[in-house]
């Protein structure tokens, strides 16, 4: 059985259960600090994940090979406990401004978190499904945790429906895939896919499937819920549903066109492209009018979900390297995004673009990141984000030879980054060159606050200024792959 492998997701689940029951004990004005613990751990597991069984060398399996802990599974695990850690560090300022009990939001937080990495080491369908809705169930609560407020129910109330809908979508592909193949295994429907890549039946399943992986990376038709869900989310939530959700349904993408069924996804490079630039260019028009913070970042997540799919689209080992990579950038780049604006919100009580007027002279640091956040947003270089899509539309390009349609993706590619600088400029111009100065009463920044932020910033100047090291480690993690 080789329980060892899944060491990481025990921890997490223990230290959920262990912080329900430390609840009871500790005294209310200080159980914010309970998920500060939870961050270092989950900071710590992070660290021992890259140093894990299953990285450097051979795969490793359990649970009769439906469990595996490879290089594919160790980035994105790496990823996930990043993203949680700080997360984390964000709700537990954000736990200050709250009047209801905030340890269980820790808690959920910790076993979506532990969902998510199941997800990334799962190697059969029903594993994968089982992981999946662990995440989304802990979602369904966390986007709707502030009870006295409308727009928080909302955001649950629609993110419960076309969630609900989205896992009908899967599980039914599931169901069909099996029919097909007679076996849930990856290992074994691997073995087959040649042949399956040609079974009516299997197709429709796995176009169902996904269909049920979009709704979690927020693609054109499956993105309707993205910015409603964003803006009315506490902001904790939001960085979560941003860096954590979308990262479960791209391992998962990933995994089975690069993997399972890499025959399909040459089958259907025509209709992954098509998602693609769809994407881009609604996410990228639909976020110009956006005077929301959240809801802009929405539309953002919707266009960069596009930049993802196209690396996977690719069918190639360098474009889905380059998706690796592009998530790592994303990562600390839409963590600083909001760590400022959750700052904003929580002080000034509107996520407004309006709300950054004078944010210069009122929190440098806090204006400093987020323009620095939205710079690699918009894939300016030297910084993390236009290496991640230089190196998604290389990818691309390189397959133009095949199939010149490529190479119209990436003219459409090139167009939705070239408007998405006038919104992303847009948040820039607020806070540094704003119509009005309006308030400009000093805003506090929590020294942990400062110490999240500083990590990010240096992530996105690390990996813009010194690629090499994060791209080699998603080479090594694709290296794998069937493609």
């Amino acid at each position: 059985m080789n329980l060892s492998l899944l060491g990481p997701e025990l921890v997490l689940i223990g230290l959920g259960l262990a912080l329900l029951l430390a609840d009871l004990v500790v005294p209310p004005d200080r159980r914010r600090y309970l998920g500060g613990a939870a961050a270092v751990l989950a900071l710590a597991l992070a660290l021992y994940v890259l140093r894990g069984p299953g990285l450097a060398g051979e795969p490793a399996y359990a649970f009769g090979d439906r469990f595996v802990v490879d290089g594919l599974s160790g980035f994105f695990k790496a990823i996930f406990l990043t993203a949680g850690a700080v997360v984390l560090v964000l709700a537990v300022d954000w736990a200050h401004s709250q009047q209801q009990a905030v340890t269980e939001y820790f808690v959920l937080i910790l076993f979506a978190l532990a969902g998510m990495m199941l997800a990334a080491s799962a190697n059969d369908f029903t594993v994968m499904y089982v992981a999946l809705e662990l995440v989304t169930v802990t979602f369904y609560v966390l986007t709707s945790y502030q009870r006295n407020r409308v727009a928080s129910l909302e955001a649950g109330v629609k993110y419960l429906i076309l969630g609900a809908l989205s896992s009908a979508f899967l599980v039914y592909g599931i169901a069909l895939c099996y029919g097909a193949s007679g076996t849930m295994h990856f290992r074994e429907i691997a073995a087959k896919s040649a042949e399956l890549a040609d079974h009516r039946l299997f197709q429709l399943g796995m176009l169902m499937v996904f269909g049920g992986l979009a709704f979690k990376v927020a693609l054109f038709p499956f993105q309707v819920w993205a910015p409603d869900v964003y803006e009315g989310s506490p902001a904790p939530t939001t960085a979560f549903l941003a860096i954590g959700s979308k990262g479960a349904g791209v391992v998962l993408l990933v995994r089975l066109f690069g993997n399972v069924a890499p025959e399909l996804a040459l089958k259907w490079e025509p209709l992954l492209m098509g998602v693609a630039g769809i994407s881009i260019l609604y996410g990228s028009l639909c976020a110009i009018p956006q005077r929301s913070l959240k809801r802009l970042l929405g539309y953002s997540s919707i266009a960069n979900g596009g930049f993802v799919l196209i690396g996977i689209a690719t069918a190639s080992k360098a474009g889905s390297a380059a998706v690796l990579f592009y998530l790592a950038g994303y990562l600390f780049t839409v963590l600083a995004a909001f760590l400022v604006i959750s700052m904003v919100v929580q002080r000034l009580e509107t996520d407004d673009i309006s709300a950054l007027s004078g944010l210069h002279h009122r929190a440098p640091l806090l204006a400093a990141a987020l323009a620095l956040a939205m710079i690699s947003l918009a894939g300016v270089p030297p910084l993390a984000g236009f290496f991640g899509k230089f190196l998604v539309l290389k990818a691309l390009v390189d397959q133009g030879a095949s199939f010149p349609a490529w190479y119209a993706l990436a003219g459409v590619a090139i167009v939705g980054v070239v408007i998405s600088f006038w919104y992303y400029f847009g948040v820039v111009r607020a806070m540094y060159w704003p119509e009005s100065n309006g308030d400009l009463t000093t805003l506090p920044v929590p020294p942990l606050i400062q110490v999240a932020l500083a990590v990010c910033v240096a992530g996105i100047l690390a990996l813009g200024l010194f690629p090499g090291t994060v791209w080699d480690a998603a080479v090594a993690a694709v290296a794998g792959l069937r493609l």
